[in-house]
């Protein structure tokens, strides 16, 4: 019985330790502001303002997404995902009218992801965070319409 319970203090020890350290080594965490100044949108409207709010979900990634419209109505979509590849569903209505997105961590720095809408690709991104982990470039281009695009800068808060 206390060999039982010692093994599960040191898988539930191991799994805390595991978490802490995948949000520490994650510069992609935090919040972030967009920077209208240093973005551009291409074919679709610009937000006139959007936050992200990043964080650990278990062995998850949490994305938090708020802001207003180019036409003044609110924004706001979020979704937990891993990092696998696989489609995660979106709560509100994503980029792109996207309601699942799969992501896949390419480095520290970059990762790739495929938004879908009723199973059809709508767009692909790439996100990537500077060296000093102080910005934030989301490159997104529409699959249906190569005319619609946007570069998106953030700023970390």
């Amino acid at each position: 019985m206390k060999r039982t319970l010692g093994y599960f203090a040191v898988v539930a020890l191991a799994a805390m330790v595991s978490t802490q350290l995948f949000a520490q080594n994650n510069p992609l965490f935090g919040t972030w502001k967009l920077n209208l100044d240093k973005s551009k949108y291409t074919g679709i409207p610009a937000p006139k303002e959007m936050t992200r709010k990043v964080e650990a979900d278990g062995d998850s990634v949490k994305y938090a997404n708020t802001g207003i419209a180019a036409e003044g109505s609110p924004i706001s979509f979020s979704f937990s995902a891993k990092y696998d590849g696989k489609d995660y569903p979106i709560t509100g209505t994503g980029p792109f009218g996207a309601d699942a997105i799969a992501i896949k961590r390419v480095s520290t720095y970059l990762y790739e992801s495929t938004l879908k809408k009723g199973g059809k690709v709508v767009a692909k991104t790439k996100t990537e965070i500077s060296k000093d982990g102080k910005e934030t470039t989301i490159s997104a281009r529409s699959a249906e319409d190569s005319s619609k695009s946007y570069v998106s800068v953030y700023d970390k808060q």
